[in-house]
């Protein structure tokens, strides 16, 4: 009933910039949190950046002053865009979202914590 899609990931050199977005389809009454979190080869997803529905944003402390993350509540995506990009920034970059939603099964409101399929950013020269 919901699903997450992402794109906008690419391969850059040191510096430049990307701009990912994430799009949230289903019968969707709200999505309260989203975010990106990313997972390089080998080691575990963390947290990149999430902002709420009110518009409050948490980062990553590396990212500080590179990325920023934005959302469209009327067509319930969320923007990640980076900036002076490092090759440490090399990794799958997943969307998150707390999605509130109709059940057509249930015939209610339903919460739940859906994931995006993940895109890839690789900064190299």
């Amino acid at each position: 009933q919901v699903q997450l899609v992402e794109s906008g990931g690419g391969l850059v050199q040191p510096g430049g910039s990307l701009r990912l977005s994430c799009a949230a389809s289903g019968n969707i009454f709200s999505i309260t949190r989203m975010g990106w979190y990313r997972q390089a080869p080998g080691k575990e997803r963390e947290l990149v950046a999430t902002i709420t529905s009110g518009g409050s944003e948490n980062y990553k402390e590396s990212v500080k002053g590179r990325f920023t993350i934005s959302r469209d509540n009327a067509k319930n995506t969320v923007y990640l865009q980076m900036n002076s990009l490092k090759p440490e920034d090399t990794a799958v970059y997943y969307c998150n979202g707390e999605v509130h939603y109709f059940s057509d099964y249930a015939a209610q409101e339903i919460e739940y914590d859906y994931w995006g399929q993940g895109t890839q950013v690789t900064v190299s020269s």
